[in-house]
């Protein structure tokens, strides 16, 4: 979570920009030297403005991430030799720090699919193995997460799934924002198919193989650093985590786990999904669950097909064999399962500084003066 190291107000035409940068538009940056063109109503209006952001806690005017990211670096490494050819990246880029999570893809389906248009609900995730549950009626349905299950990755989801999330995110992620356009262009609704190549200049998108596999597996430091055969930064086969009674792996985020070979069971054995970060340590890029819990969609080389695959293994492999580097699986991009959810990818988003919350109140509070000084002024001389 950062803050925003700008704070705008409009009022009659005058930008106030915290950060000293000129607003766009047609708005003049603020002066105090200068008030153009206010009338009374509006310096007052303005006046009392300022004097309500300057008593807001600073946490309303915070931009939340509604994603952790971890960034991929070491640009232009090397591929893999075993097996060759995989995990070679030219460029940064950033994917989640978890599996996308039931209480993420309930908010999205509110948000989103109170008709549900796109069958981006399956009836599944209502049963003992789904984490979100639906009601009402096409128009207004509404969706919930289960009991401790929104901490949960999300499974029964396709790719065509992913895909629109990956949409909605890249056109602001509210109820307005496009599922079908954007990082993928979806045409006539369709959820079966040839799945789209992604766009130019996607700024949230399903991983390719190549960067899922470097996030997973790719040791780090440099760009001819070598490959771990798991995801848990290690050559041999991590040990099975269990669960407790609310689906909290046992591992925490330390250690050589993952959840699989159904070791985590809990809810009277209906469940074996486990809390995002609870089954082991982090692989070299600080993202966790790349090995078991669920395994997970990716976008082969991002090129127009009708298969997707998945890596990682996943609760239901019996061996940690299946979520080593060596394994993978290519499936329909339609498939919707138990076992198989996402992450998503991103651009590289340069850091936006701190501001102290202290010095922006202290900055609008004189302000906010200021402008009652002009108007006590234009008072006395009219």
């Amino acid at each position: 979570m950062f803050a925003s190291n700008r704070i705008r107000g409009l009022a009659n035409g005058i930008a106030i920009d915290v950060s000293g940068s000129r607003s766009p538009a047609h708005a003049e940056p603020f002066s105090l030297g200068r008030v153009p063109h206010m009338s009374r109503g509006s310096l007052k209006a303005l006046s009392l403005w300022l004097a309500a952001v300057a008593c807001l806690s600073f946490g309303s005017l915070a931009n939340a991430e509604a994603i952790q990211w971890v960034t991929v670096g070491d640009p232009g490494n090397t591929a893999d030799t075993d097996p060759a050819g995989r995990g070679a990246v030219a460029t940064a880029f950033r994917i989640m720090k978890y599996e996308f999570t039931n209480q993420q893809y309930s908010d999205f389906l509110n948000s989103v699919a109170k008709t549900d248009t796109y069958s981006l609900y399956s009836g599944n995730m209502g049963g003992f193995m789904g984490g979100i549950t639906q009601s009402g009626s096409p128009g207004s349905y509404t969706y919930a997460v289960r009991p401790n299950m929104g901490d949960k990755p999300v499974n029964y989801v396709s790719w065509f799934d992913a895909a629109r999330v990956s949409n909605w995110y890249q056109n602001g992620a509210t109820s307005s924002s496009s599922t079908e356009t954007g990082a993928y262009t979806l045409v006539s609704g369709q959820i079966s198919g040839t799945a789209p190549a992604v766009n130019p200049g996607a700024t949230f998108y399903i991983p390719t193989e190549d960067q899922w596999y470097k996030a997973a597996y790719y040791k780090g430091g440099g760009t001819n650093a070598g490959y771990w055969n798991y995801a848990t930064q290690s050559d041999t086969g991590p040990t099975r985590v269990t669960a407790n009674g609310t689906g909290v792996g046992s591992a925490g985020s330390t250690g050589d786990f993952a959840n699989f070979n159904y070791g985590a069971s809990w809810n009277s054995g209906n469940n074996f999904t486990t809390t995002v970060g609870t089954n082991g340590g982090e692989n070299a890029y600080g993202a966790f669950d790349m090995n078991g819990n669920i395994s997970e969609w990716n976008d082969l080389t991002g090129a127009a097909d009708s298969n997707r695959q998945w890596r990682g293994g996943s609760w239901q492999d019996t061996s940690a064999i299946y979520m080593s580097s060596s394994v993978s699986y290519t499936f329909p991009a339609s498939d919707v399962l138990a076992y198989v959810g996402f992450r998503l990818a991103s651009e590289v988003i340069a850091p936006v500084p701190e501001i102290d919350p202290a010095g922006v109140g202290s900055v609008l509070a004189l302000v906010t003066g200021a402008l009652g000084l002009l108007e006590r002024r234009r008072l006395k001389a009219s």
